[in-house]
């Protein structure tokens, strides 16, 4: 039942801030912005919000901030090579129309960091390790 909740969290949040973000990515690409360019701005914006609002409303982490931020960085890293490189693959070198590559990628990259985030980002803290001192 957590998994679905979180899934349905993620989805919503995932839809919103996505369809904004293509919507902006089309209008850009329209006046004559590049399609990475366009992308990797849209990206970091994109993370930043999401991260904040996945941080809290779909996974309900407590544990430290600056933790799940860094490997929230990382896995967002992942996240951005698969777009850029759809991208690069799709529409530089087969030349297929970047705005449907670009909507595929919205989902390929969507189901990624998922799973990044429940198994790696956000998870439980008593699965995290924990610091020696001493």
């Amino acid at each position: 039942m957590r998994l679905l909740k979180q899934l349905i969290s993620y989805g919503t949040i995932g839809v919103l801030s996505n369809l904004a973000g293509y919507l902006v990515y089309l209008g850009l690409t329209t006046l004559g912005t590049t399609p990475k360019m366009t992308m990797t701005v849209l990206y970091a914006v994109g993370a930043t919000l999401s991260f904040l609002a996945n941080r809290k409303l779909t996974f309900s982490h407590e544990g430290s901030l600056l933790g799940a931020a860094g490997r929230y960085v990382l896995a967002h890293l992942v996240g951005y090579s698969i777009n850029f490189a759809l991208l690069w693959g799709f529409v530089d070198r087969l030349g297929y129309p970047h705005q449907w590559v670009q909507a595929i990628a919205i989902f390929v990259v969507a189901a990624f960091l998922f799973v990044a985030m429940r198994l790696f980002v956000f998870r439980p803290a008593a699965s995290m390790p924990k610091n020696s001192e001493g």
